[in-house]
């Protein structure tokens, strides 16, 4: 059991065996702590303890036995990460999945995770236009343009997760099973950093990876985009919007359509000739009229990237009710959950007093004022970028 702790822990934080033993003031040999991973021996407690301190989790955690299986789903081709990036990125996200399960149990959100993983399947490219649809028809979502795919996602337990990794890194997905086999939750995983235009069409492309079942017969990465970019651009909305058919289109156009959709220019051009309005060579030319103005890596009014909400939120949630201590919080978040965030300890003892139905209407009335602030603030920031520079 420690040793699986172990192995996770270290590769997430990036570290060699080498470098472990140096983080632990050598205490132990190299050859002492592989054989702990392979679980050929045990730590002592003077040596699990600076383990767990140099990993920075609590020494309990090493003992403790994963409350989820972790399923990774095919990484983009051409991402070409080394094997120790990719052993650190799955460790990353097994870790971020496992707190948030053990979020949703707390808050008796277990059993609410209903995505439909691999489930369309499709024969043909153009069936995950379908797919796509169908999906947001299920999440009530209409065909409007979405304003948040994050909150969208979260509000799914289709956790967002960001990650500081190598440019090469696109993004990834994931499903995290329990003991019986049940399917508890997902996450998608981005790249810290990227525009929000990119970081929207990475999170609906890996949303793709996800949901459908792709044969052999058809490319993944394209069928993963198209679902995407469908999921972000539904045909209706988009005839209806542009046209069935058009043969020149400007660059105000375009970025006006960029703000509506939060996708990027080039992405929409994309779609527009997938859904046929523009030809093959229309979208060629524009291809190269975006080298040329250089727009492939930095694109005109770029968007901020949108901010997961539900890890932090949920953890306010179960340190107010009294599920977790501000040092799991802590740990969890990576932030000091106290100040204006936190109650007196008198109020706190006349809160959990309350009804829990009270306790409930009380903080739901918090996040709603939370999530109004954020909302507002989000909004601010995109009109104030858009003001920026006038096309």
């Amino acid at each position: 059991m420690i040793g699986r702790r172990l192995r996770q822990l270290r590769l997430a934080r990036g570290l060699s065996l080498e470098a472990l033993v140096a983080a632990i003031g050598g205490v132990v040999t190299k050859q002492s702590l592989s054989k702990y991973e392979q679980g050929k021996t045990t730590p002592s407690p003077v040596v699990l303890n600076r383990l767990a301190e140099a990993l920075e989790v609590k020494a309990a955690y090493l003992w403790s036995e994963p409350n989820i299986r972790v399923e990774f789903l095919a990484y983009r081709k051409g991402s070409a990460l080394l094997k120790g990036e990719q052993a650190r990125v799955e460790g990353l996200v097994a870790e971020g999945l496992e707190t948030r399960v053990h979020l949703q149990q707390l808050l008796g959100q277990g059993n609410e995770f209903n995505l439909p993983v691999q489930m369309f399947a499709i024969e043909k490219l153009e069936d995950t236009e379908k797919a796509a649809t169908e999906l947001r028809h299920q999440w009530q979502l209409g065909l409007d343009p979405i304003a948040n795919v994050t909150d969208v996602l979260e509000r799914h337990f289709v956790h967002v997760l960001e990650i500081d990794a190598a440019e090469k890194f696109d993004g990834i997905s994931a499903v995290a099973y329990d003991d019986s086999e049940q399917k508890r939750s997902a996450a998608v995983v981005t790249r810290r950093g990227v525009p929000g235009e990119r970081q929207r069409l990475s999170l609906a492309h890996e949303l793709g990876h996800l949901v459908l079942k792709i044969p052999e017969t058809v490319d993944q990465e394209t069928a993963a985009f198209r679902f995407g970019a469908t999921f972000l651009a539904p045909a209706t909305l988009v005839r209806q919007e542009v046209g069935r058919k058009r043969a020149f289109i400007q660059s105000q156009e375009l970025m006006l359509l960029k703000r509506q959709y939060g996708m990027s220019i080039q992405a929409l051009l994309r779609r527009l000739r997938d859904l046929e309005i523009i030809t093959e060579s229309y979208y060629r030319q524009w291809c190269v009229d975006i080298n040329r103005l250089q727009w492939r890596r930095r694109e005109p009014l770029e968007m901020p990237p949108e901010q997961p909400q539900w890890m932090r939120r949920s953890v306010l949630h179960a340190l107010a009710e009294g599920l977790i201590s501000q040092e799991d919080a802590a740990a969890m978040t990576g932030e000091t959950m106290q100040g204006e965030l936190a109650l007196p300890i008198i109020e706190r003892r006349s809160f959990m007093k309350l009804p829990l139905e009270e306790r409930r209407r009380i903080l739901a009335e918090q996040a709603e004022k939370l999530t109004t602030y954020y909302a507002q603030d989000s909004e601010w920031r995109e009109m104030e970028a858009g003001d920026l520079v006038e096309y």
